[in-house]
């Protein structure tokens, strides 16, 4: 816990080093800067869980979400069984979440009951650096199952600075039809429409009850004027927090950092982790 607040981390990214593209560090080094990620990792680039359940523990976090990443055109191969030694070490800190890419995984709604059996509690799909439309209909069964299993879909909205990535394709808006077609799953949109799109995920989140932002990437104390023309409390109800690590200057920063926005108690307990756990009830 933090300040006493119980603290899910919506969006983290533990990969092997070694299966990324030198961008991938690039970003982790400028975004982290003093903050000491590397040193859950041993020499050979795979992380080592005790160091980083301890790191963990040590900023308070709760629950950790665990993305994989198949995205070979812009980032590298981040493989969901990467993940797994973190979930043994500690089953109760650490959750899966899947992720496909409809130009490497064929059926793709095969692969999504494959990593879901590995204990994955919600989906992740990276349209901006995979390079296809989330709104293909060719994802269709995916939203289907996961409308039948109850698993959220976390999808990439906004710009992302790697080279290979498709930015027009983080249009939240091409999501416009898909949220009505699959009412009964949420969908959550990380980064919260960073860049140019603030205002489009705003509206969709606060007008469609299955739509939720991710705090990922986003410094705390630029949300009011990411979100200007939004009632900041209001917009807040649908928030998800999420660091984006290892691209962020500590856990515990940006936790406090979203306390002092002065958002009402309750509101921010549901921040922090009350709207992660009622999206994936596994997590409480």
């Amino acid at each position: 816990m933090i300040d006493g607040h119980f603290v899910v981390d919506a969006h983290v990214h533990t990969p092997r080093l070694p299966t990324l593209k030198p961008a991938w560090l690039d970003w982790a080094r400028d975004y982290a800067g003093d903050y000491p990620w590397r040193t859950v990792y041993d020499e050979a680039g795979s992380v080592i869980p005790s160091a980083m359940d301890d790191l963990m523990a040590r900023e308070g976090v709760d629950r950790v979400l665990l993305f994989c990443d198949y995205s070979p055109r812009a980032t590298g191969i981040q493989s969901i069984e990467d993940n797994l030694p973190l979930v043994e070490y500690n089953p109760e800190r650490f959750r899966l979440v899947a992720n496909v890419n409809p130009h490497l995984h064929h059926p793709l709604r095969d692969e999504v009951r494959r990593q879901l059996a590995l204990g994955a509690v919600a989906l992740k799909i990276h349209p901006v650096h995979g390079a296809f439309s989330p709104a293909d209909k060719e994802l269709y069964p995916v939203y289907d199952l996961c409308a039948d299993r109850g698993v959220p879909v976390i999808l990439h909205s906004g710009l992302s600075v790697f080279p290979g990535s498709r930015s027009s394709f983080g249009d939240p808006q091409l999501l416009s039809d898909v949220v009505e077609d699959f009412p009964s799953v949420n969908f959550v949109f990380a980064h919260g429409g960073r860049g140019w799109w603030y205002d489009v995920a705003a509206f969709m989140a606060q007008s469609r009850p299955n739509v939720w932002l991710d705090l990922a990437g986003l410094p705390p104390k630029k949300l009011p004027e990411y979100y200007a023309r939004f009632d900041l409390v209001r917009l807040a109800r649908k928030w998800v927090f999420g660091t984006d690590w290892p691209g962020v200057p500590g856990t515990a920063a940006n936790v406090r950092a979203v306390a002092d926005l002065g958002l009402p108690v309750e509101i921010l307990k549901n921040v922090l982790s009350g709207n992660a756990v009622r999206l994936m009830p596994g997590l409480s």
